[in-house]
């Protein structure tokens, strides 16, 4: 092990100006991305390596600005701090803004698109509330385990591992969950139009950000200010830490990038799915019997290989992103899982299944669906923000059995 930690030291061997970068890391994130995009290009299109090029991008955005949803909900139900949800808030009107006006267009330089739009059901409340309770015990969402697992934190890989098996899992009973009673998708670009439909997304935001501020000011008697770190001008851009308003328009803005290039929203947890698939195919599993896997679309892609699948290049390019952002900030420095507590490997191990199972069962996660939902206008998406809410509460009740923390002043990841 002394010999692993190491070779990871020597990536650590040179200096940009002010804090340590490690270069040999970043190097050879970018080195990965560059040759990756170039491989894709021969093997399939420009659209399968600009998509690759985007998860790196956003992987970078994530990293450097630390934007989660796990932590963010959990500091405001625990202390009344807001400001992630607030950050968050904007990230969706945004995204919203660029979003509505293509969608009710139905193309996007050229290209056919649809939005993420899902019916409103018992497995979108069930899979939500599941969700919610895994990222507090998993100690990330969907997009915070990916990028924490690509910045070097063991236990997210630990997290990741539990989150693929949990998705092929909830594939065996998917098809009973999906025809339980629900009623079908509700758009609001398609019900009410699209100017009417930006207002009453931006009402719903306002009123989000107005109950974050009202609750703040009540418990500490102002708006907390974030700490200010780390250096200024170029130097900040590149090694980061960013403000999360920073976080915000970047990932609405790459969101709104993906939609054009697939032709759908970002989404993440298909691509775990279909991980998960083909390992359990090679381990011997049978899954043509298994119903979810002889419909169409999933059909094709378990038949395919994972890098045809745009939710699937798109993780491995965050992956990458987030290797690039932790080697520009300093910050690769991977700790020996078996060193972890095991109540907390326990809890990595339980959220992970839990959010993989969830996600399936409510039509995506934290990215495919309450930030790409909201961002079509689908009902669901606020739905799923609610149950996925409520999950998080209990969630946070049970972090303390597991050594983590809980209802008290002192949060982390």
């Amino acid at each position: 092990m002394n010999t692993f930690v190491q070779a990871i030291d020597r990536f650590r061997f040179s200096k940009l100006s002010g804090e340590g970068a490690s270069v040999g890391v970043a190097v050879l994130a970018v080195c990965a991305l560059v040759a990756g995009a170039g491989l894709l290009f021969d093997a399939y299109d420009w659209r399968q390596a600009a998509l690759y090029v985007t998860g790196g991008a956003l992987g970078v955005v994530l990293y450097h600005a630390a934007f989660g949803f796990t932590s963010a909900w959990r500091v405001f139900l625990t202390d009344g701090r807001g400001a992630g949800l607030r950050a968050q808030m904007l990230m969706l009107a945004v995204a919203s803004v660029l979003f509505l006006p293509a969608l009710a267009e139905g193309s996007l330089f050229g290209r056919s698109i649809v939005g993420a739009v899902a019916p409103l059901s018992v497995s979108l409340l069930v899979g939500a509330f599941i969700f919610g309770i895994g990222m507090q015990l998993g100690g990330a969402c969907a997009s915070g385990t990916l990028f924490t697992a690509g910045g070097g934190n063991s236990r997210m890989w630990i997290t990741l591992a539990a989150f693929i098996a949990g998705s092929v899992i909830a594939t065996l009973h998917v098809p009973w969950w999906f025809a339980q009673p629900g009623f079908s998708s509700y758009s609001l670009l398609i019900h009410f139009g699209l100017g009417r439909a930006l207002l009453v997304q931006s009402l719903a935001f306002a009123a989000v950000i107005g109950l974050t501020i009202l609750i703040e000011r009540r418990r500490h008697g102002r708006l907390v200010q974030a700490e200010k770190t780390g250096t200024g001008g170029w130097a900040r851009i590149i090694r980061g830490p960013w403000p999360l308003l920073w976080g915000a328009v970047g990932l609405a803005v790459l969101n709104f990038t993906t939609l054009g290039v697939a032709g759908h929203p970002w989404g993440i947890t298909y691509g775990f799915t279909l991980w998960g698939a083909k390992m359990a195919t090679l381990m011997g599993v049978d899954l043509s019997s298994w119903t979810f896997w002889t419909w169409g679309y999933h059909k094709n892609a378990l038949a395919s290989s994972v890098l045809a699948n745009s939710t699937s290049v798109m993780n491995f390019g965050i992956l990458l992103g987030a290797l690039l952002g932790a080697g520009l900030a300093g910050r690769f420095a991977p700790a020996p899982p078996w060193r972890l507590p095991w109540r907390s490997v326990l809890a990595a191990v339980i959220g992970g299944l839990l959010m993989g199972y969830g996600a399936r069962l409510a039509f995506g996660c934290n990215i495919g669906a309450f930030f790409g939902g909201i961002a079509s206008a689908s009902l669901h998406g606020w739905v799923w923000f609610v149950m996925a809410l409520a999950g998080t509460v209990l969630g946070t009740v049970l972090r303390p059995f597991f050594g983590l923390d809980g209802f008290t002043r002192q949060s982390r990841r």
